[in-house]
Formats: structure tokens, C-alpha cells, sequence
């Protein structure tokens, strides 16, 4: 495995680039920035290797970008309704940045933080110490986020936690994927099966209800596999209020700190590539990139446009502080928060 490095100018200081290859010549480049995937390099069914992670032409582009693209967000991936939380009988009041909702740990969170970054044999380590109050969430928090990449294509993320107090934490990459290319247009004929008989209706907000729903008969149902665009533009409430999908599905069978191999199975038709994704969360927010038209310029010299890629976010449920019947994310001294997601890639 090789690894290199390059360092670009940010407005918030020095960002490093990584670029590791394995003995294929198929290559993952990830960021300081926070501690974001730019580049996933994996070939086609010709054996033609190219870029499949939506990606900015310029790295400082990723600095509070709107669709938080290739980045790790925090210290609470998604929405907590009103940016309300109680621990212990104590009220927080988180910053509002999303509708009436706290989104994604606020709006600079983890994603734009500067981590610190150690190389490892394989890949590369990061580590964010999120001091007590900042985003109003209480605890100091060091988190680690450790990517590994493997000979036969396979990006492991491992994100580990821990705090000297009472806190909730939920952790995830916000990575984008087009098969065909990270600049080929559309995902809509992409082929996708998701491995969960339940979703979480939500409100208006994109708040969960609190119902763990089943899927079937409903445009929500990935059970058998069908085309992203099959019914995305279906008149059903969850899809119209968000444009597509941005929803959180149920992972069947999900247990916590057991690996569910293969939860998502999504394919490309014209390059041949296909990408199963692993993981320990419990739910997986699906978002069809609904919003991404105008985004800073690609590789292409263009914006992206809206559903030029999809976002697999393997991660605890959102507003799960809020709803008891959501498995806990809260974390307490003493006790490690570890989730896996593991992205393997192929062609067929």
C-alpha cells in the first residue's frame, strides 16, 4: 500500500489530502477536512478506474458546503427536532440550523472542523477533541475516525468515542456515490436493495414521527432491489416534502455492535460497479441528493446537480434523544461509542 500527501490552503488553515493505493492501482483520497472521503477510485467492468465519490475541484470548496459532501458530521449526524435535549433531567438547547431542527452537530459541527491526522500502514487516522459547550452539547468529546484501505477495494471505517460527561453522539460519513462516475449526471437507473423491512415516517421537518413503519407497499420498499428512480417522484408524502429520498430506514436483524454485512447492495448498469455496504448502526439515512444543485464546481468545471449522487448514511436514528423507543445514543464516562461502516467495491 502506498500512501502520499499534499497540503492546500483553507480559510481556517492548512487542509491535508491523503492518497492511498493499493497494488491494483485502485486509490481513496481523504481529508483533514472533516476527516472527509474526496476521492474513491475503483475500476469498471473494463477495468477502467475512475472517481465514484462526488467530489469538488477545489479543496477548500469543502468548507461549510451546504451538502456536507465526503464528511464526517457531528457530534449528531441528522436532525434533533427544535434542537431540544434532556440527559439526566438537564435541558440543552442546541443551535437551530436546519428548518426549527439542529442539524448534523450545528452549523460548523464536525464537518468543518480541522482533525488531526496520524498515517497508519493501510490508511489514516483522525482525531477531533470537541470541547464541553461548543455547538452547546455538553462533554468533552475526543473522537477517532480510522480509515483502512484494503488490496481487494474494500474502505473500512471505524468511529470511536468517548466523554467526561453525559452526552449523545451519532457519527457517520456523508460520502456521495455515482457508480458510473462521480461527474456522469444522474443516479436514477441505479440499481439499489436495502436490506430493511421498516422506515421512520416523518413530520413536515423531517422529524421521525416515532413509528417504526413497515415498508411494504409503499415507494419506501428496497427489499427486492429496483431502480433509485423508480418511484422517486411518487405522491407520497415522504418524497414530496423532501424532493426524493431522505428518509431513515431500519436495518432488519440490526443488534448493537453486531457487523450486518451487505445492508445496502447498490449497482450501476452502464460501468459495471457495484458497492455493498456493511456496518454496526442501526438505521441507514438514504438522501438522493435531493438539493445539490448549485453546489461548488466539480471536476467537470460544473455544479452538481440534484440526484447526481446518493448519500448512504449508516447511523443511529435521527432525534433518538428525543424518542425512547429509538435505540440510545447516548454516551457517559467511562463507556466507548464504536461503529463500523465498511464500503466494498466490484464490477460485475
Amino acid at each position: 500500500m502506498k500512501i502520499t500527501k499534499k497540503t492546500v490552503a483553507s480559510p481556517i488553515g492548512e487542509v491535508t489530502l491523503f492518497t492511498i493505493v493499493n497494488a491494483k492501482g485502485a486509490s481513496v483520497v481523504l481529508s483533514t477536512l472533516g476527516a472527509g472521503i474526496v476521492e474513491v477510485n475503483v475500476p469498471d467492468r473494463e477495468g477502467k478506474i475512475e472517481n465514484v465519490a462526488l467530489s469538488y475541484a477545489d479543496p477548500a470548496d469543502y468548507l461549510a458546503d451546504g451538502p456536507c459532501l465526503g464528511k464526517i458530521p457531528g457530534r449528531f449526524a441528522n436532525r434533533i427536532a427544535n434542537g431540544h435535549l434532556e440527559i439526566d433531567g438537564k435541558e440543552y438547547q442546541l443551535t437551530i440550523n436546519n428548518g426549527p431542527n439542529a442539524l448534523h452537530g450545528g452549523p460548523t459541527g464536525f464537518m468543518n472542523r480541522i482533525w488531526d491526522a496520524e498515517e497508519l500502514e493501510d490508511g489514516v487516522r483522525f482525531t477531533y477533541r470537541s470541547a464541553d459547550g461548543e455547538e452547546q452539547y455538553p462533554g468533552n468529546l475526543t473522537t477517532v475516525a480510522e480509515y483502512r484501505w484494503s488490496e481487494d477495494d474494500v474502505l473500512t471505517l471505524v468511529i470511536t468515542a468517548t466523554t467526561d460527561a453525559p452526552t449523545v453522539v451519532n457519527l457517520t460519513n456523508h460520502v456521495y456515490f455515482n457508480l458510473d462516475g462521480a461527474d456522469a449526471g444522474s443516479i436514477l437507473k441505479h440499481w439499489m436493495k436495502v436490506n430493511a423491512s421498516k422506515w421512520l415516517p416523518t413530520d413536515l421537518t423531517s422529524i421521525p414521527t416515532g413509528e417504526i413503519a413497515p415498508v411494504a407497499g409503499t415507494p419506501m420498499d428496497f427489499t427486492e432491489g429496483k431502480l433509485i428512480g423508480d418511484e422517486i417522484f411518487a405522491d407520497f408524502p415522504s418524497l414530496q416534502n423532501t424532493r426524493g429520498y431522505d428518509n431513515c430506514w431500519v436495518i432488519d436483524g440490526w443488534e448493537k455492535g453486531k457487523l450486518i454485512e451487505d445492508v445496502i447492495t447498490l449497482k450501476a448498469a452502464e460501468s459495471g460497479r457495484v458497492l455493498t455496504v456493511s456496518s454496526t448502526q442501526p438505521g441507514v439515512q438514504i438522501y438522493t441528493g435531493n438539493w445539490l444543485a448549485g453546489s461548488p464546481k466539480n471536476h467537470a468545471g460544473r455544479s452538481y446537480e440534484d440526484h447526481d449522487g446518493v448519500a448512504l448514511e449508516m447511523q443511529g436514528f435521527p432525534d433518538a434523544p428525543n424518542k425512547p423507543n429509538f435505540p440510545s445514543q447516548l454516551l457517559r464516562p467511562g463507556e466507548e461509542y464504536k461503529e463500523i461502516i465498511k464500503f466494498a467495491f466490484k464490477a460485475e
